[in-house]
């Protein structure tokens, strides 16, 4: 297992809209955040290749802005299982899924 520590700017422009008063970052920024720390990775950007998917996501908890975070990264398996936990939370899991290399 693998371990990437992310931080939520709190200026991040995700925020802008979603939701007044209540900020909350968006499902597909968080996965962006997510597979962009991944892809910096050489050998997990090798393992996912140059068009990876989305094979599954479950988005569990809300990320707020300034949120700390810790990327799990299982690569076991087929493909790369990932579990994104707020540690500003208690370690609350925010979301998990998997990304798949593209089949040829």
């Amino acid at each position: 297992m693998q371990l990437l520590a992310l931080r939520i700017p709190v200026d991040h422009p995700a925020f802008a809209g979603h939701f007044p008063g209540q900020p909350l970052l968006p499902g597909v920024a968080l996965l962006a955040e997510v597979l962009e720390a991944v892809l910096a990775d050489g050998a997990l950007a090798q393992r996912l290749g140059p068009a990876p998917r989305l094979a599954n996501v479950k988005f569990l908890a809300p990320v707020r802005p300034g949120a700390e975070l810790a990327v799990e990264l299982d690569a076991s398996g087929r493909g790369l299982r990932f579990a994104v936990r707020d540690r500003g939370h208690g370690d609350r899991l925010a979301a998990s899924g998997q990304f798949e290399g593209a089949t040829p």
